[in-house]
């Protein structure tokens, strides 16, 4: 039954990601050919050439000025030469014959000169080789269109030794664009991909990669690359034979370890272990330095199940019913490697989990006790966190699990909760205390990311407050941030996201706020004023509290806040320059609009200035702000002299003006308790 070619082409996949895949095909090709020539690996020699676009134009005097490597002009094309049998007569027959058998004892299935055609648009073959007692010289054309063409077969010179070169041209630009570049980079797709002929025994013939003079030896590529010897064993998985090898490589490219599947003496497919084996993380370290560890496992069972071009196997993952005791899926044959695997790095995995241990347990305590209550609940693999790891990426691995009990939680809720029409047993009430006690874990994790969030941001706060590296101090806009979200209101705002508690924690409960936004945006009044206060604050107390028979507390209370740069000492009389003026003048415009709760209904008071306003102050006491607390405006100093506070009978409102360092003193001082509870510095 005749062939198509093309038609062949079309179903032979070839990923855009394997296009050097076929110089992989021809470099196996050549150490079988040197094989059937029985000539021994020391003798036997492979010459690789990288063909590359010729250089174009005359040197331009601008090149001169530029820095680095000369790019790599692109690869057109390979040349792959050995001293192996050649294209006698019978390799010929079976090069026309598609599918042949002729090597299958080898691996060969008769499609890598397809993959060749997919990659490159043709391929000349040179080949001497020995009929008899005579050298013969059979040179051919490749090609998806003609086949083989330009076939020509004589006599050679009686001074010609055998040899066989082919030439992969015109590489197609699709599977180029994926492909390595550097010489080197393509030197060690090709080790990597030979890697079982080095290790085997008796090692690979001389390999060598020519690119524009640069030599570069795969023989010296193996011995850069391994970090020991190889150590091979045979396992049984369900009755059937698999060979691993397990191989230390030291390649400064290689950074993932892995399981490398191989079919017919080539690699195949390779997975990462990482993930797979606990303690596995980043490069191991032994007595001769850094290595990746990779097993490469093949088999009659993984020949047979190969794809016909080897970028794959048809084996299912997993086997169920009856035939799981029998039938070999890939999770058999992973599970089986990665337990060889751990035996082979048992005492590197052990000092890395340790190590991981280590690394958890100094970062919940000092920076995330959050998750201190649910570690205990978290699986020990999902703790087996690389130890170089980041704090962000440990932090995101561990919210991550959090997340992942509150799942739980929820549905165990739901679980119970759907019960509760049946008398009550000992799994009811197992599975509820174990739901309660989820749930208590689940509370304090909470509170400690509550109190965690309090420590990062006094912290962020005393740093914002520093002078800079050239001497100067922080805008008051980025202080204020830290405490409030600029030009934003309630609506905008969820709780969690206000930091008012560094000022006062009765800030935290309030009917409206806004953040730096004019007055005439502002619900809560009627005023017409574009004036921005940094902070405006309305408590409304829906059902005040009896202080005596027919008196109330005020219905209401507005709060402004006043911020401004650090170590500004250009205070004076006027409200753009004393921040006391500023903020009771806020004060002041605020009511005399009318002042309203924020769905709009009225505040009734028999006097625009009945409702008390708390005006707050924060800036650094420089002297000439001191001077206007004191004389001007008739402040009490604190305790500690770092602010100064008082109340102004005519406007009906309590002054109090924070220096930032007093700020910073009472909220640590406010929450010193739970800091030293979880462990966090408070000083």
């Amino acid at each position: 039954m005749p062939t198509n070619l093309g038609g062949r082409l079309r179903n032979t996949p070839l990923p855009l990601t394997s296009g050097l895949l076929p110089l992989f095909e021809a470099v196996v090709n050549s150490i079988h050919a040197i094989e059937e020539a029985n000539v021994s690996t020391a003798d036997g020699r492979i010459a690789i050439t990288i063909l590359r676009k010729g250089k174009q134009g005359a040197l331009d005097l601008n090149d001169l000025k530029k820095k680095g490597p000369d790019a790599l002009e692109d690869i057109v094309g390979f040349r792959i030469e050995d001293n192996g049998v050649g294209f006698t007569d019978e390799n010929m027959v079976s090069f026309r014959t598609l599918d042949s058998e002729h090597k299958v004892q080898k691996g060969c299935r008769g499609i890598g000169r397809l993959l060749w055609l997919k990659a490159f648009k043709q391929v000349r073959v040179e080949s001497i080789y020995r009929a008899e007692d005579a050298l013969r010289r059979r040179t051919f054309s490749f090609s998806s269109v003609r086949g083989v063409s330009n076939e020509n077969d004589g006599g050679a010179p009686e001074e010609a030794a055998v040899k066989t070169c082919i030439h992969l041209d015109e590489f197609n630009p699709r599977y180029r664009n994926y492909a390595r570049k550097t010489p080197k980079a393509i030197a060690d797709s090709i080790f990597e991909h030979c890697l079982w002929y080095f290790i085997r025994e008796g090692g690979a013939p001389l390999i060598e990669l020519v690119d524009d003079g640069e030599v570069i030896s795969l023989n010296d590529v193996c011995d850069a690359h391994m970090h020991s010897s190889a150590v091979p064993e045979t396992i049984t998985i369900k009755e059937q034979s698999f060979d691993l090898i397990h191989v230390r490589l030291r390649s400064n490219s290689l950074s993932a370890h892995a399981i490398a599947f191989c079919a017919d003496n080539r690699l195949v497919t390779e997975e990462k272990l990482s993930g797979k084996l606990p303690g596995l993380h980043g490069k191991l370290t032994d007595a001769d330095g850094e290595f990746v560890y990779s097993c490469y496992v093949s088999s009659a069972f993984l020949d047979e199940c190969a794809r016909p071009e080897r970028t794959g196997f048809e084996i299912v993952d997993s086997v169920e019913g009856l035939l799981a005791d029998t039938e070999i899926g890939l999770n058999d044959i992973r599970e089986a490697v990665v337990g060889r695997a751990k035996e082979q790095l048992s005492e590197h995995l052990e000092e890395n989990l340790k190590r991981s241990k280590e690394k958890v347990t100094k970062f919940v305590a000092t920076k995330a006790p959050r998750y201190r209550p649910i570690l205990s609940r978290i699986p020990e693999t999902e703790l087996n966190v690389d130890p170089d790891i980041s704090d962000k990426e440990l932090e995101l691995a561990l919210h991550k699990q959090f997340a992942n009990i509150e799942r739980e939680l929820i549905s165990e809720g739901h679980d119970i909760l759907s019960q509760t029409n049946a008398p009550p047993d000992e799994q009811y009430r197992a599975k509820l205390d174990s739901y309660l006690a989820k749930a208590e874990d689940i509370k304090k994790s909470d509170l400690a990311s509550y109190v965690s969030h309090r420590r990062v941001i006094i912290d962020l706060f005393e740093k914002a407050i520093e002078k800079d590296e050239h001497g100067n101090y922080v805008r008051e806009d980025l202080i204020h941030s830290l405490i409030i979200q600029m030009r934003k209101d309630s609506s905008e705002l969820p709780l969690e996201n206000c930091n008012l508690w560094l000022i006062d924690e009765r800030l935290a409960f309030h009917d409206y706020l806004a953040s730096d936004k004019p007055l005439k945006s502002i619900p809560i009044t009627a005023s017409g004023d574009g004036k921005e206060p940094d902070i405006c604050v309305l408590n409304v107390f829906d059902q005040p509290i009896l202080v005596s028979e027919g008196t109330r507390l005020p219905p209401a209370s507005i709060e402004i806040v006043e911020i401004k740069r650090p170590m500004r000492n250009d205070a004076k009389a006027g409200e753009d320059h004393d921040p006391i003026e500023q903020a009771i003048d806020y004060l002041e415009r605020i009511r005399q609009g009318g002042v309203k709760t924020s769905t709009g209904r009225p505040i009734p008071s028999l006097q625009h200035d009945s409702v008390p306003g708390f005006c707050y102050v924060l800036a650094d006491l420089t002297p000439s702000f001191e001077k206007r607390c004191r004389i001007h405006h008739n402040l009490k100093r604190t305790s500690d002299g770092q602010g100064y506070f008082g109340y102004k009978d005519n406007v009906n409102a309590y002054v109090e003006v924070i220096s930032f360092d007093r700020l910073v003193n009472m909220a640590k001082e406010r929450n010193r308790a739970f800091f030293d509870k979880l462990g966090l510095p408070s000083n």
